[in-house]
């Protein structure tokens, strides 16, 4: 996790914001904190995108389908505001590591080690697809 920059947001929607995540083309994601603690990842779309209302469509979009996916090994959708100045979705937040930091810290993993990691990808994957939705990208990440 990076710290804040100046521009970046101290509070989005009640979530008290206190790290960057990562980002991307449509946004910055922040670890953000609920008024009782629970930790969220707020993604935040760009300023330059919120002004263009094909991308808020396929924001809002983004936000119904997300809202659809359930399952153990993917991050549930907490509360989202896509009609805000700055869309923003918030979801539940799984700490752990990148795989590519973990194998590099740890080393190879064990046969049995990878094997739960693949059913966990692939229980993750059935879930995405059990709500008619195909999958742009995969962030794996170990606990």
């Amino acid at each position: 996790m990076d710290e804040l920059q100046p521009p970046d947001p101290r509070q989005v929607g009640r979530y008290r914001i206190t790290g960057r995540l990562g980002g991307g083309g449509a946004g910055q994601v922040y670890l953000g904190h609920s008024p009782s603690g629970r930790l969220v990842a707020v993604k935040v779309v760009r300023p330059e995108l919120a002004q263009d209302s094909a991308f808020r469509c396929r924001f809002a979009r983004e936000v119904e389908a997300a809202r659809r996916v359930a399952g153990f090994f993917t991050a549930a959708v907490v509360e989202t505001d896509p009609e805000s100045s700055m869309p923003w979705l918030a979801t539940a937040y799984v700490p752990g590591l990148p795989l590519d930091e973990a194998v590099a810290a740890h080393g190879p993993w064990p046969v049995e080690s990878v094997r739960m990691l693949g059913a966990g990808l692939a229980e993750a994957l059935e879930a995405v697809h059990a709500a008619d939705l195909v999958h742009r990208d995969s962030r794996l990440r170990t606990s």
